[in-house]
């Protein structure tokens, strides 16, 4: 049976909006694998990690017909981007084996079956269900997916948080040292409710968003669906389902600072310049900065263990106390580098309080940074 027969490039471009969650080492083997199901014309394909499942529904030709096994989802893609883009592949379907024929090259692929395959069960319960445009949505999540933990033990800081609240729809990330949030209003009134997406997850909807962007989609909408444990994203024919950091998430509302007093405001490219160019002096154990403000001026200052030094002076508007206060420098570089707005806000207390940075022309964002004792 020819289970598909079509161009390399939509091959290719199929299997790689799946194989991204694919691990390199798995406890069950068929994880490595790719689900392939035909039905008629269409395929639908599918992998899994155990906790979340992506999965693309395309046309590829082939015999008429239902047919469903597993292959080896890094061996099909890299057979597959060795070949010709414009190559014509067909793949037929032999007792446990998949035969892979394409110009004068010829593959033989183990295969599993596709009863061995375990798909993430279906929550049966919605509590909230929304679209927002694709645009929208890419935006939100790279404001606050930088600030994500990475292996920190408070679990619930390994994922970002999506709320909803009404017409509102918010976008949470911390590590406890920083904390980003983006909201936007949307089209539906939603219910007061909390889910915490995993690290895995925010990053393979992000991968998804940027590709749609990068191939002019951008006008497309993203349907969320969010139910008990379990979240599923639908972008336009691809479709991954999410289980969720089963938590409860710090009050992140009282994080955000209401009145700190004295607001600082420049340029941001040249803000992170300046900071790009002070994180020279620093080391990867030690990533502290100070910054020093007073009335229309801020000095930027590095040094490390060799006592070698930069500092750096900027123009500012600021008319207030003068305050010195420290930094560590990755988290104001990697948040002045996730936006193109021209000028950043910088609200303080004093140098041992929590510091407020706000965009005038990124309404909905805040981000908020510890101090550092330097």
């Amino acid at each position: 049976m020819i289970v598909l027969k079509d161009t390399q490039a939509k091959l290719l471009g199929a299997l790689q909006a799946v194989c991204g969650i694919v691990e390199r080492r798995h406890t069950l083997p068929v994880l490595a694998n790719v689900l392939i199901r035909k039905s008629g014309p269409s395929i639908a394909l599918t992998t899994s990690d155990l906790d979340i499942e992506v999965g693309h529904q395309v046309e590829l030709g082939g015999d008429a017909g239902d047919f469903a096994t597993t292959v080896s989802a890094r061996k099909l893609v890299d057979i597959l981007r060795a070949m010709p883009a414009d190559q014509v592949v067909t793949m037929s379907a032999e007792p446990g084996r998949l035969r892979l024929h394409g110009g004068r090259s010829r593959f033989m692929l183990h295969t599993l079956p596709a009863e061995q395959f375990p798909l993430v069960a279906r929550a049966t319960h919605t509590t909230a269900t929304l679209r927002l445009p694709q645009a929208v949505l890419k935006s939100l999540v790279d404001q606050v997916a930088f600030a994500m933990a990475t292996h920190d033990i408070r679990y619930f800081f390994n994922g970002m948080l999506l709320a909803t609240d009404g017409r509102r729809i918010r976008l949470v990330a911390t590590d406890g040292n920083r904390l980003a949030l983006a909201e936007a209003s949307v089209d539906a009134d939603l219910p007061t409710q909390q889910a915490i997406v995993p690290r895995k997850a925010v990053h393979e909807l992000q991968r998804h968003l940027r590709e749609r962007e990068a191939d002019g989609d951008e006008a497309s909408t993203v349907g969320i669906r969010l139910a008990p444990a379990q979240a599923s994203f639908d972008l336009n024919g691809i479709r991954f389902v999410t289980k969720l950091i089963e938590a409860r998430f710090p009050d992140f509302e009282r994080t955000i600072p209401k009145a700190n007093p004295h607001a600082v405001t420049l340029g941001r490219a040249a803000l992170l310049d300046s900071l790009q160019r002070a994180s020279l002096m620093t080391s990867d154990k030690f990533r502290g900065i100070r910054l020093s403000v007073a009335p229309g001026a801020m000095r930027i200052v590095s040094t490390n263990a060799e006592r070698e030094e930069a500092d750096e002076d900027l123009d500012v508007d600021y008319a207030g106390a003068p305050i010195e206060i420290g930094f560590n420098v990755t988290y104001l570089t990697e948040m002045l580098a996730e936006t193109d707005a021209e000028m950043v806000t910088i609200a303080l207390q004093d140098a041992a309080s929590a510091v407020l940075f706000t965009f005038a022309q990124r309404d909905g964002f805040k981000y908020v940074v510890s101090p550092m004792r330097l």
